[in-house]
Order: structure tokens, then sequence, then C-alpha cells
């Protein structure tokens, strides 16, 4: 199995909180960047979604925090998509330090929401096959 996709981030003083770590809130933010960084390298974008009538919706989020992070942390984080045959999808996510400390780890549930219908698409994996130059990205 490769590697899941990953993006750099470092943790910016405004992004902490009192006590001086990353601020609860901001965990989220770093995943929906990393998601939103796959879907551009594997040729989606939000334009594109929205000309073709669909929209990803997040359902769920888990965050089981590990360590703290401070300003000036520099992290990976990584996401891999899961499929299964229903309407929606895992998302596994970690956000780890450069000497490879698990500071969080993120589990998402989504789906792909037809704009229109205001549903859920009945198999999202063949929106992100169709939609995707790099469907590989997605472990397809």
């Amino acid at each position: 199995m490769s590697e899941p996709f990953s993006v750099p981030v470092t943790v910016r003083g405004y992004e902490t909180d009192v006590q001086g770590h990353l601020n609860q809130s901001v965990y989220i933010n770093y995943a929906e960047h990393a998601r939103w960084s796959l879907l551009k390298a594997a040729g989606i974008t939000q334009a594109g979604l929205v000309g073709s009538g669909v929209g990803p919706v997040a359902l769920e989020t888990t965050i089981r925090y590990r360590r703290e992070l401070l300003a000036g942390d520099e992290v990976e984080v990584t996401c891999a998509f899961e499929w299964g045959e229903g309407k929606t999808f895992r998302i596994q996510q970690t956000i780890r330090k450069k000497d490879g400390t698990v500071a969080a780890e993120i589990t998402a549930v989504g789906g792909i929401m037809d704009l229109k219908e205001r549903r859920l698409v009945a198999h999202p994996v063949e929106v992100f096959k169709e939609l995707a130059t790099d469907p590989s990205l997605f472990g397809l």
C-alpha cells in the first residue's frame, strides 16, 4: 500500500489558545486543508464539482488528540479515503510532528450531495472516478 497523501502545515501563533497550544477548532481546518489539497492534486476543483451539480458534505468528524501542538511546530497532515458500498465514505487523517509523534487522529464520514435534489448520491466513488484526472490519489 502506498503512503497516504499529505500536506505540510506550520502552526501559527494566532491559532493557539490561552494555554499556548493549537486551538481545537484548528485541527478541523488542517484536516479540511489536506482534503481539498488532495482533491486539487487529483484534478478536482470546487468549480468542477459545482459545475457537475455535486458537492462534498461532512456528516461526522471525530478527533482524537494525542499530543499538543505549539506555535512553530511543523506537521504533516495525511488524508486517505476508505470506500464502502453505500452513500458515504470515510476519510482517515493523521496530524504528525516532524519527529513522527502523532498529535491527532481524525476520522470523518462524508458523502457527495446532489446540489439540485439536496440528497446524497448513491455511489460517491463513481463521482470521484469520473471527475478525477488521477483517481489513484483516492485509492481507486
